[in-house]
């Protein structure tokens, strides 16, 4: 039975969660219940009689969409939950293209390329390409590639420029290995809707409400393909977002998309969500002062119904130092004050090397912390490893996995041996695995090297039956191909202490657990779970952190979540702006990413910044950042850190200190 009650919502959520049909722009400024609108307008939908099976909701995260599902797991039947698709935009593309990649050419059991992948084949492909005294840079040469899919351009036809030269090779042999990059993932998505009006009509009849969210990060491709699937007469198609909260067009977002919404989904509903139940007022009109300056925006005002609320802090300190030592003593000072645990503080910084000085004070003061965004759990070398392994098992011809296991552990297959086998491969356009185990590349071996071909295939072609035969234990056939290949043992040989080998031992054991968990609780294939965590590691917001302590995070990481208190850190110019934003024209993207680090505050901002700030060793000045001059009025408070330090501290302050400090020390 459904739980949806719409005297819940305020007017303008409400209007929004019962919009009929057609076209619905839901301008959803920070902290006004975005969420819980999406979730209240599926239910309703439901609700009124559309089919749960007809609702499509996209979003940009697997832990959005996760998300989404249990909040509408609380509101509909069981059943009802399970028939809504709430997916990704990937996601969404991967079943597209499983069901008709055959109509572009590919086989339906296609490889998805991950970064590692990607750069693999690049460095092949630029050794092929280029001249000895031609250079190319493989990481940019793969940005430059992502950059040119997602902007819709076409390999070039002739091999004029070098880079031209290595996209068109590099799309060529993704193709002859039946592989897709994450961006082909939505190329190829939008090129068979376009192109085949059966396939496109297909998807339109299954979905009759579409919903998507954050739809100021969506680039061309994202809008062809909801465009594409849109269905209905004018199309029911429902977009979330907030253009002041558009901060990834270095990564090809086009916040035109927004702005501009009525050019491709002509008279549609326009709802304004500006009621906030984060934030104080006293930030919010900081905010509202500081984005207004972006000349092209949707007009938007934020406020709270709760009055009140501390001041905008902004601190003007002498060196970068100085401020790692202000900003954890203040929130030491305020935690003692109050009680409250460490999770509630975050330090928000424009460029992931500021948080250097401020791990090594929470340190010294023995503070707790987790520091948001290190190294992926899928970049490890283990985890790499057996996920090749696994995807070697389920599909040979995957040369870029088969490279990285046929050495792994060591088998006696020498990288000349390789090499020779890479380079026939290339010109009989045929996978590395087929040119490895014909008759006629044992001459091109030694017979011990011959032998010890044949042994891995032979051992790689027994397993893989036993893998998917239907019903088999998978983790348990890939454990055990582990252990007798001697991979285990040689990943204990490799680690230089005991400490890193339990660490590798973990994370070995953690994708096998993660393998045994798909299989109990999906009921999928192997492919399936390799497809999932290509999408779940493709973006590292995904990442699930459960560490303890003072949040350090980067402003593009910290959109979307919240903090009791926050210290925005290096408010100078040169720093936020970025310097590098000035000759580039994206400013007003800077103004928006400095909106949002002030939206993350719930109770209390400070906001920092260093008249010097140390670079390449020496101390540099710094101008304080012109958005602070645009917040500037009523609730927001400057003064400078040799100020503060020269008030005396109240009497009530130090004795409510020093009973906290009792309290800590007690274990209360």
């Amino acid at each position: 039975m459904s739980r949806f009650r719409l005297y819940d919502l305020n007017p303008e959520q409400q209007r929004a969660a019962t919009h009929e049909s057609g076209p619905l722009l839901i301008l959803a400024g920070a902290g006004t219940g975005k969420t819980r609108t999406i979730v209240a307008r599926i239910t309703w939908l439901v609700s009124t009689g559309t089919p749960a099976s007809k609702i499509l909701a996209v979003t940009f995260t697997n832990k959005a969409a996760r998300e989404m599902k249990e909040r509408i797991a609380g509101m509909l039947t069981e059943e009802q939950a399970a028939d809504i698709t709430a997916s990704t935009f990937h996601a969404l593309c991967m079943r597209i293209l499983r069901a008709d990649a055959d109509k572009l050419g590919y086989k339906n059991n296609f490889t998805i390329f991950d970064e590692g992948d990607q750069l693999g084949l690049i460095k092949k492909v630029i050794n092929r390409v280029t001249a000895k005294d031609e250079k190319l840079d493989p990481g940019l040469a793969k940005n430059l590639i992502s950059k040119a899919k997602n902007n819709g351009w076409a390999p070039p036809q002739d091999d004029e420029t070098v880079i031209g030269a290595v996209y068109s090779r590099y799309n060529r042999e993704l193709h002859a290995l039946n592989a897709m990059d994450f961006d082909d993932l939505l190329v190829q998505a939008v090129k068979l809707l376009n192109d085949h009006p059966s396939v496109r009509e297909k998807w339109r009849g299954r979905f009759s409400q579409m919903l998507v969210d954050e739809f100021q990060d969506t680039n061309r491709l994202q809008l062809d393909l909801v465009s594409l699937l849109a269905s209905g007469e004018p199309p029911n198609v429902c977009v979330v977002g907030d253009d002041d909260q558009s901060i990834y067009g270095w990564r090809g977002a086009e916040v035109s998309n927004i702005l501009e919404f009525e050019k491709h989904f002509p008279n549609p509903e326009i709802v304004r969500l500006e009621q906030n139940y984060r934030s104080t007022n006293q930030i919010l009109t900081a905010a509202n002062r500081l984005i207004k300056n972006n000349p092209r925006r949707r007009a938007k005002n934020l406020w709270s119904p709760n009055q009140g609320g501390d001041p905008v802090h902004v601190v003007s300190v002498p060196d970068d130092k100085t401020e790692a030592e202000f900003v954890v003593a203040e929130a030491g000072a305020i935690r003692n004050a109050s009680g409250l645990p460490w999770e509630h503080f975050a330090v928000i910084y424009r460029m992931n090397a500021q948080s250097r000085l401020l791990e090594e004070n929470l340190r010294r003061m023995k503070i707790p912390y987790r520091l948001v965004g290190g190294k992926s759990f899928f970049d490890r070398r283990e985890v790499k490893d057996i996920l090749a392994t696994i995807t070697c098992l389920v599909n040979p011809q995957d040369d870029i996995s088969l490279l990285r296991i046929i050495n792994t552990p060591p088998r006696g297959i020498g990288a000349t041996s390789v090499e020779i086998a890479l380079e026939q491969s290339a010109k009989a356009h045929r996978s590395l695995f087929d040119t490895l185990t014909d008759p006629a590349f044992e001459p091109e071996v030694s017979r011990k090297t011959a032998a010890a071909i044949r042994s891995f295939a032979e051992d790689l072609a027994a397993t893989r039956i036993h893998l998917l035969t239907p019903g088999a234990d998978a983790c348990a056939i890939v454990s055990g191909y582990l252990e007798e290949s001697g991979y285990f043992d040689d990943l204990k040989r490799s680690c230089k202490t005991p400490e890193e080998a339990l660490n590798r031992e973990a994370g070995a054991k953690e994708i096998l657990n993660a393998l045994a968990n798909h299989q109990s609780k999906r009921r999928g294939t192997v492919q399936d779970f390799l497809d999932e965590l290509s999408l779940n590691r493709e973006r590292e917001e995904d990442k699930k952190d459960d560490g303890k302590g003072v949040t350090l995070i980067t402003l593009h990481a910290a959109k979307g979540l919240e903090f009791p208190h926050v210290f925005l850190v290096g408010a100078e110019d040169g720093l936020l702006p970025h310097e590098r934003s000035k000759s580039e024209g994206t400013v007003d993207e800077e103004r928006r990413l400095f909106y949002v680090g002030i939206t993350r505050a719930m109770k209390s901002l400070t906001i920092t910044h260093c008249r010097n700030r140390m670079k390449f060793g020496s101390a540099m000045h710094c101008r304080p950042s012109p958005f602070l001059k645009e917040i500037e009025g009523e609730g927001v408070h400057a003064e400078s850190y040799e100020d503060i330090m020269s008030k005396p501290v109240a009497e009530e302050d130090v004795a409510m200190s020093f009973a906290n400090l009792r309290a800590m020390l007690s274990g209360d």
